[in-house]
């Protein structure tokens, strides 16, 4: 084990333990490789998670061949998600309190100056899950997420190929997106919102956004919460807007072998991208070029009121009201059956 090392981060001293320890073999990457990979994109990635509740995905021996993520199902995996702020945290690391969709409720780490990021980096951190509010009120969000996720025969060019349906429907709707790689697969977007619904609501106006997405471009998209009505085509994930859910943050370490991160993009720059292109390596030289594509996110935030009455005209014209939530939520008002589509019970005749 090698001796630990003291960095200063902006005037706080941030210990690396055992900072020689390999974290992704197949590139030789370190641990200290990781954390200074974080303080090279430090001003993007707490742009991304600044006073916001985030989980932390923590990779404590690295990302090794077998290693896998501890589930609700089975918590004998090699890392976990760490949603409660670690006992013995440092002052400076504060938190805010949220509330579980349990009601239960629990106080998350929320950072609000750079050693935070170095710092959770040193527990094993790769990946920052940041909740889509703000602590001043942890209840409504301020952004619409829309996350497009690749089903089984599609793959990230087939992403980018939706999000650019994403980019016309948010013209029309005079709102604006900010899309990035996942770090995987697909494309996140997001939307910046004045921070004036709650969790339900912003989730009705995605579930809106998305099935007018597939209106346009059936072939491409589905709304479809159960696999096996998905097929070939992009899954517009309606319940990363729900409470408690996230997506991956910019700048965030994805646990694959290369060592991918989740990049922010202009839209130009879209079609010419992969993701394998921006890794721990790659990044900060891009960083340091290019600076933070999604610095002025919020210099203007949107009105959701537009897809809320498209929600209701879906509603009122076609019948199409709620979808299901994630299976660990309580039973939600006017939610369907949470019953997969070939287990249901067929009607006797």
């Amino acid at each position: 084990m090698s001796e630990p090392v003291f960095l200063d981060v902006d005037g706080r001293e941030v210990r690396v333990s055992n900072p020689d320890k390999v974290y992704f073999p197949e590139r030789g990457f370190t641990k200290l490789d990781v954390v200074q990979y974080f303080i090279a994109v430090g001003d993007g990635i707490l742009n991304a998670l600044r006073d916001r509740p985030t989980t932390l995905e923590r990779w404590p021996s690295g990302v090794f061949e077998g290693a896998r993520l501890s589930t609700r199902q089975d918590n004998r995996g090699d890392a976990f998600y760490q949603k409660r702020i670690p006992k013995g945290a440092p002052s400076w690391v504060e938190s805010v309190r949220i509330t579980f969709p349990s009601g239960r409720p629990a106080d998350e780490v929320c950072p609000t100056e750079l050693a935070v990021i170095p710092w959770a980096a040193n527990l094993g951190t790769l990946t920052f899950h940041s909740w889509p509010v703000r602590r001043a009120d942890p209840d409504r969000p301020d952004q619409l997420r829309i996350d497009l996720d690749p089903q089984p025969g599609t793959d990230f060019a087939d992403a980018v190929k939706v999000a650019w349906e994403v980019r016309a429907l948010l013209d029309e709707l005079g709102m604006a997106g900010f899309p990035k790689t996942s770090g995987g697969r697909g494309v996140h977007i997001y939307v910046p919102m004045e921070p004036r619904w709650e969790f339900t609501e912003a989730r009705r106006a995605l579930i809106a956004f998305g099935r007018e997405l597939e209106r346009r471009a059936p072939s491409l998209v589905t709304m479809s919460w159960w696999k096996e009505d998905r097929g070939e085509r992009i899954f517009v994930d309606y319940n990363q807007v729900a409470r408690d859910r996230t997506f991956a943050s910019a700048y965030s370490v994805r646990p694959k072998p290369r060592a991918t991160v989740s990049a922010p993009l202009d839209w130009d720059e879209l079609d010419d991208v992969a993701p394998e292109d921006f890794d721990v390596a790659s990044m900060p030289d891009r960083f340091a070029q290019v600076g933070d594509r999604h610095a002025g996110m919020h210099d203007k935030a949107f009105s959701i009121e537009p897809l809320l009455e498209m929600s209701a005209r879906d509603e009122r014209d076609h019948g199409l009201g709620e979808l299901p939530y994630p299976p660990d939520y309580p039973k939600m008002p006017g939610e369907p059956p949470r019953v997969q589509p070939s287990r249901a019970r067929k009607p006797e005749a």
